[in-house]
């Protein structure tokens, strides 16, 4: 009795027409009931399934089209180069500049994220803080989670005082000024504010401080220890990193030239 011989032909047309497929469709397409055998078919032809929907669509690697968060999501069924939606939503998190709320990362994927949330947390691999009133989901590696978390205040404390926000940019450049901020040690983080304070001008202090969450004194300061020219170098680089002192200048140098227009004076020229 002879082997029967199953085509790919088939399979291909069904994907290239529907672009998404059910297990039972596939059979039919295929003629065959057996899943084992369709599976081994659609090894050959690179098949991926849906982390939506129980898993219960298939794809070809070809045909999908994956955006730049490794999603992709056809007739409201998401597909996920991370593949189950528990590593998908552990990997956002992991990526994000400032973690993401249960509702953030159902409006990205299409799909309530809640149980396989709670999981993950479950097993530790994510953390959850509550700010301002809201869940809020990190990575479960402190450095990171330590850089999520002061971006995501910084945020929220930024979006509530400002005025006029042309979202997407704005958002962006609030979130580079207090991810680099949150780099800094104690002392880099008082020059940085006193140097940026010295571009604003007038009202510089108390701006600078509202949006780093200092005390305006300490802002001063750190203007007052720039104008001054008292630094000691070799606090701040390593040992054999350069001059152990900066000279004194005139205050009517250009402070601001070194740095055209910054993201910290873009983001307050906005406001």
């Amino acid at each position: 009795m002879k082997t029967k011989i199953f085509l790919l032909e088939p399979l291909l047309s069904l994907f290239n027409e529907q672009r998404i497929a059910t297990l039972s469709e596939i059979k039919e397409a295929l003629g065959s009931n057996c899943s084992m055998t369709v599976f081994r078919k659609l090894r050959e032809l690179e098949y991926i399934t849906s982390c939506s929907h129980s898993g219960k669509f298939y794809s070809l690697n070809r045909i999908a089209e994956f955006d730049h968060l490794g999603l992709w999501i056809f007739k409201s069924v998401l597909f996920s180069n991370y593949g189950t939606l528990g590593e998908t939503l552990k990997t956002l998190i992991e990526k994000s500049n400032d973690g993401y709320t249960a509702a953030e990362l159902e409006e990205i994927l299409g799909v309530k994220p809640n149980g396989s949330l709670v999981e993950l947390m479950g097993k530790e691999k994510i953390k959850r803080e509550k700010i301002s009133g809201r869940y809020i989901y990190f990575s479960n590696k402190i450095f990171i989670k330590n850089q999520q978390e002061l971006v995501r205040k910084g945020l929220m404390k930024c979006l509530r005082s400002t005025r006029v926000a042309p979202d997407i940019l704005l958002n962006e450049i609030k979130a580079s000024i207090i991810l680099f901020y949150s780099l800094l040690d104690e002392k880099q983080r008082r020059l940085y504010a006193g140097l940026e304070s010295l571009k604003v001008g007038h009202g510089g202090d108390r701006r600078i401080a509202e949006l780093l969450f200092l005390n305006e004194k300490t802002v001063a300061k750190g203007r007052k220890e720039l104008l001054d020219g008292e630094i000691s170098i070799d606090s701040i680089r390593r040992n054999g990193g350069g001059r152990k002192t900066i000279k004194k200048k005139s205050q009517s140098s250009d402070i601001s030239s070194p740095l055209r227009e910054p993201l910290l004076t873009r983001y307050l020229m906005q406001k």
